[in-house]
């Protein structure tokens, strides 16, 4: 974490002793932790405040978190968003990226897990802060890596925090091969395991906006056995 700036997170929750839990985990690793415990109380505290990321719990007693991601988003496209959640449904993860969030972690989960993911965050927003570049053209794509958005044919999307963070990672390596597991544990911060299918979800979710066609790629290449290319 940067010695400058005290990093900033605001978790909506209604479950206090998981608000308890996560700010003793967050404060003792030198975070300010803001928590909401509805869905409204979240929406005001994020459009009020100047936070680095945010942990969204689904279950809500007044709004859901889709709804909450939603109207985040309307205001703010760059602060990440990892989503809390006991659903362990392929559709309810998926709908949660849909609507904006960056990532999701299934309860219950490990705290030693969720740190490490939020420390790759600062680590990565550190690093872009000083180093980002402004743009990135990727074939007929141009990125602007700073406003998170990816123009592709006159059409201009929103990208997430860790489309962002995936692309500048493949871009630092353009042409060389970045295997599954340095981009687990740079992009993500978590450990290699064979099971976890994050980074090949998000490959498949770039290629949809970057390639002309998803079969044939030509810029995000899939090197089997290895990793990932990117032929900018």
């Amino acid at each position: 974490m940067s010695t400058e700036t005290v990093k900033r997170v605001l978790v909506i929750e209604d479950e206090p002793d998981m608000v308890r839990g996560l700010r003793d985990a967050m404060v003792f690793e030198g975070y300010e932790v803001t928590a909401a415990l509805t869905g409204q109380e979240g929406i005001s505290l994020a459009r009020e405040g100047d936070h680095h990321l945010i942990l969204l719990d689904l279950m809500l007693p007044d709004v859901n978190g889709y709804q909450v991601c939603e109207e985040i988003r309307s205001f703010d496209t760059f602060v990440p968003i990892i989503i809390l959640t006991a659903r362990g449904q392929e559709a309810d993860k998926i709908r949660g990226l849909e609507v904006g969030a960056d990532d999701y972690v299934t309860k219950p989960f490990s705290i030693g897990e969720l740190l490490a993911r939020i420390k790759a965050i600062f680590r990565r927003l550190d690093r872009t802060a000083v180093e980002a570049p402004a743009q990135l053209v990727v074939g007929a794509a141009v990125i602007d890596l700073r406003k998170h958005e990816l123009t592709h044919n006159r059409r201009t999307v929103t990208l997430s925090f860790y489309e962002v963070e995936l692309l500048r990672l493949l871009s630092e390596r353009a042409h060389e091969v970045v295997s599954r597991d340095e981009i687990l544990e740079k992009v993500w911060g978590l450990e290699a395991s064979p099971t976890n299918r994050t980074v090949d979800n998000f490959i498949v979710k770039l290629r949809r906006k970057i390639e002309e066609d998803t079969k044939a790629p030509r810029h995000i290449l899939t090197i089997y056995g290895q990793g990932y290319k990117l032929i900018p």
